[in-house]
């Protein structure tokens, strides 16, 4: 065969989602609208951002980052996902399992760190507010972008070189709807324990790890604006809100799924959904229905319009 690593496998059976043609004529209509929305809700972030000059702030420009990778995100599986579903035989070559667990890791990495860079961000505007333009000035924000991308490319990178180069010989079941390192690991001819650990360690216990630091460093802005003035807590427990449920939302998925011992099929497919279907879609609605200026920018649109 003609393979990257000269195995027998050139392709891989993904796992249905429904078996019934009414369920998943109900399934492509659920993902088909979702994906609409995340789309336009996402794009309409991004361009809102590029054309209002008063959202040309350090926060809206990482908003705006935000959506570009909700929407990546959610394009490494959903299209598949919904072809999928008319489809008998669900197979995904080899190549293209490689680049789509690939890419779901660049922009879960990239992910991981814009919100780690929005906290910081927050902190600054609230706890250290007289010197917010000095500190996240344009340079810095886009330096922090950047920064971003290359961890992504690089927590991708440091899974993808071990398992690009595993033999592949017998079963070629994922167990899912979509390819990711975890599963793939599985099927490779050889013990794969060591590596299977390294994938845990790289995506799950840096995630939960990132998950408890997100919620405490967020816990510490209201404690630090509560000393200050009582009056400012309800103001910034309303903007930073927003915040911790997007964090919710991108974690809780993913601390389920690279690190409880115990996954099961159901379990595993509802998580998976959220992180790539729910969540892309609810952060539009999370940012802009709680964001005073997005909502005046809104309004602003519709009227050029």
């Amino acid at each position: 065969m003609d393979q990257v690593n000269d195995s027998e496998v050139t392709e891989f059976v993904l796992l249905g989602l429904a078996q019934s043609l009414e369920m998943q004529f109900y399934l492509l209509l659920f993902f088909s609208l979702f994906y609409v929305g995340i789309i336009l809700g996402n794009l309409f972030i991004v361009l809102t951002v590029i054309f209002d000059p008063h959202l040309h702030s350090p926060m809206y420009i990482l908003l705006a980052n935000l959506s570009l990778i909700d929407l990546s995100l959610s394009s490494t599986t959903v299209p598949r996902l919904i072809y999928d579903l008319f489809t008998d035989c669900k197979v995904i070559s080899f190549h293209n399992c490689m680049i789509q667990m690939f890419f779901i890791h660049v922009t879960g990495g990239v992910e991981m760190v814009l919100l780690i860079v929005m906290a910081y961000d927050r902190y600054t505007a609230i706890c250290k507010p007289l010197h917010y333009l000095t500190i996240m000035n344009p340079k810095m924000c886009i330096l922090l972008v950047v920064a971003a991308w290359v961890i992504g490319v690089i927590h991708a990178m440091s899974q993808f070189v071990f398992v690009i180069n595993l033999p592949f010989c017998g079963p070629n079941n994922v167990g899912s709807f979509y390819c990711d390192f975890p599963r793939v690991i599985k099927l490779a001819c050889m013990d794969s324990y060591g590596l299977e650990f390294v994938v845990t360690a790289n995506s799950g216990f840096i995630s939960m790890g990132t998950f408890f630091f997100l919620t405490v460093s967020y816990i510490f802005i209201l404690v630090t604006v509560r000393r200050h003035s009582s009056n400012d807590l309800s103001k910034a427990f309303f903007t930073l809100s927003a915040h911790m449920t997007v964090v919710v939302l991108f974690f809780a998925p993913c601390i389920f799924l690279y690190v409880w011992p115990f996954p099961t099929k159901s379990l595993d497919k509802f998580f998976a959904i959220v992180n790539f279907v729910v969540t892309p879609v609810l952060n539009p609605a999370i940012y802009t229905l709680r964001n005073k200026d997005m909502k005046v920018a809104m309004r602003s649109c519709n009227n050029f319009c």
